[in-house]
């Protein structure tokens, strides 16, 4: 039977493998989520000595216009995102998964998007979207259009030029994750809807969609869960502007937090911003389980 100093020797032996992880874990993760938790009932900002806030810092987010507006946008994007991405990256899977010619090479392209630097993609999107010189707005003065949008130096066209530069950036990543889906759909399933005389809306509505009904709630999961947190998106493209037509949480979190070093105030935001993906996602896992 083992002695006590060889157990005890074995459990060191298993925490000194665990142990770098866990202090990375603690140093770069726990410890500054416990730090933004205690943040958000303080007054810091970041030189001064540090205050106690109580709830003042949540009651000023009910007066805080730039919080409000970050929000609404925040609400507004995500709601426009994740359908027409889940959509998009849906069909562009089902289309890509037949056996039409040259499908790795649309495949490539599709999934591109995804992997090319952020800063790249966002210029030639911003080039191409250009108000007065962008070919977009050119093919459509061409063809007759008058008032063209103004894109992204638009308020009222801003938020939908976001929505549409993150659709065309997502759609290619949960399109890979779609096609995983559709390789294990068994095939004999498709074979009995045809015996049946079914099309191929038939097929794809009564076989596809119910196969890939856990695909698309993870797909779903992650997509608000993404969008709720967008910041890299919105600065590249727009910088939460015109005024405050694209400015999002995270966005307002990085103002008040290193513009304003209003550190408290920051914390407080991300905390609402932590509650309300917690929420939502709930409301997801639980509706879910509701359709099983």
């Amino acid at each position: 039977m083992p002695s006590k100093q060889a157990h005890i020797r074995k459990q060191l032996v298993a925490y000194s493998f665990i142990a770098p992880n866990f202090i990375g874990f603690a140093v770069f993760t726990l410890v500054p989520i416990v730090f933004a938790i205690a943040l958000a009932f303080l007054h810091w900002d970041g030189s001064n000595p540090i205050e106690w806030a109580g709830l003042a810092n949540f009651r000023n987010l009910l007066d805080d216009d730039q919080f409000k507006a970050a929000l609404k946008n925040t609400i507004v994007y995500t709601a426009g995102t994740v359908p027409l991405t889940l959509i998009s990256s849906l069909l562009l899977a089902v289309l890509l998964n037949q056996g039409i010619k040259g499908r790795n090479f649309f495949r490539t392209v599709s999934f591109f998007p995804y992997v090319a630097s952020l800063v790249a993609v966002a210029a030639v999107w911003n080039m191409i979207f250009n108000p007065s010189k962008g070919p977009v707005n050119m093919l459509l003065y061409t063809l007759g259009f008058e008032n063209v949008p103004g894109w992204a130096a638009d308020k009222d066209w801003a938020m939908i030029t976001i929505i549409l530069f993150s659709v065309w950036k997502y759609m290619g990543y949960y399109m890979i994750i779609y096609l995983a889906g559709l390789q294990g759909i068994n095939p004999e399933l498709y074979e009995a809807a045809n015996l049946d005389g079914t099309n191929v809306w038939q097929r794809f509505r009564y076989v596809t969609v119910p196969q890939l009904s856990a695909t698309t709630f993870f797909v779903m999961v992650m997509l608000t869960i993404q969008c709720f947190k967008v910041y890299d998106i919105v600065y590249m493209v727009t910088q939460g502007g015109p005024g405050t037509a694209t400015l999002v949480l995270v966005y307002d979190i990085y103002n008040k937090a290193f513009i304003s070093w209003n550190l408290g105030s920051a914390s407080a935001v991300a905390m609402v911003l932590f509650a309300l993906v917690l929420i939502v996602t709930l409301i997801q896992f639980r509706g879910n389980r509701k359709l099983q």
